[in-house]
């Protein structure tokens, strides 16, 4: 709940609200929780999910942030692209969460990414606007991915599956997201409800433009972020499921001599890639976010 002399509206009870951001020849469909007059918690899903994953991470953060959550483009309620090649790609996805920074009015915002959204958070912090990110939570991913996992995200993701009904959606998401681990019901309703658009032939499928697979599986290279990651300064902390083949052990290893040094937590019952929706985790985060905005303030 709200911590000491917090207004009644803190913790989780001012409710999310949908907006919808003009950047960059786009629209940025954004969640966001809580007062906007407190520092930015910028929270960056994976590649074929979107913004709603967060709902319970932001929601038991916002008593210390404002949390923004994304639907990047061409997923969820964010506009697709014409121009996919030049559009789907990690550094544009990049630019326009700088663009986002400046609507909200932020210098520095903090960032946590899952999978895809790590790498664009380390793309922010290593590249295109180091100075902007005050602190950095990578979500199972590394600066590299292997080919084999590659494939296998290629291909669950490439054909978009059919469902007849609401439910029949949620029994397919719980099956091929096994690997985020324990979760609530609530959490795999939720998901299914926000993860499906309806088809012209009245079944549902998947809200997702196909082309962001295309794009990634036609340029793997462009997953391989070392050098960006090199040259990331924020103070940094990495998050690996136990069992993820995306954030190997090795992979993880490497990261924590290079670039920002991070610290590595590991989940050992998830894989790719923690949910971090149990209150434990939640307020797990929520600590681990103080102590390196303060590391991040004492650097400066």
């Amino acid at each position: 709940g709200p911590r000491g002399d917090h207004h009644p509206a803190a913790g989780g009870e001012m409710p999310p609200r949908s907006v919808y951001l003009p950047l960059l020849g786009h629209e940025l469909h954004v969640m966001e929780w809580g007062d906007a007059t407190k520092p930015l918690l910028v929270m960056w899903h994976g590649l074929a999910r979107n913004g709603r994953d967060f709902d319970e991470l932001a929601m038991a953060l916002t008593d210390r942030w404002f949390v923004v959550c994304p639907d990047t483009i061409g997923r969820g309620y964010s506009t697709w692209s014409d121009r996919p090649e030049t559009d789907y790609v990690l550094p544009n996805y990049a630019r326009m969460a700088v663009a986002m920074f400046d609507h909200y009015g932020a210098e520095r915002a903090a960032w946590i990414g899952t999978s895809m959204g790590g790498q664009i958070g380390m793309t922010v912090a290593g590249d295109v606007a180091p100075h902007r990110i005050s602190a950095l939570v990578i979500n199972d991913i590394g600066p590299e991915v292997p080919d084999a996992a590659l494939d296998r995200i290629v291909t669950y993701s490439a054909d978009l599956p059919t469902f007849e009904t609401l439910t029949q959606a949620e029994a397919w998401l719980r099956e091929v997201y096994l690997p985020f681990g324990p979760a609530s019901d609530a959490f795999w309703r939720r998901m299914a409800e926000a993860s499906v658009r309806r088809r012209a032939d009245g079944r549902l499928t998947l809200h997702y433009d196909p082309r962001i697979i295309a794009v990634l599986d036609g340029d793997r290279a462009s997953t391989n972020l070392w050098e960006v990651f090199d040259r990331i300064t924020a103070p940094t902390h990495v998050v690996r499921g136990g069992q993820s083949d995306l954030l190997t052990a090795e992979i993880a290893e490497a990261m924590k001599a290079r670039g920002p040094k991070p610290g590595v937590t590991v989940y050992d019952d998830c894989g790719h890639a923690p949910t971090l929706t149990r209150p434990a985790d939640t307020e797990w985060i929520a600590g681990l976010l103080e102590t390196l905005v303060e590391t991040s303030a004492a650097d400066t």
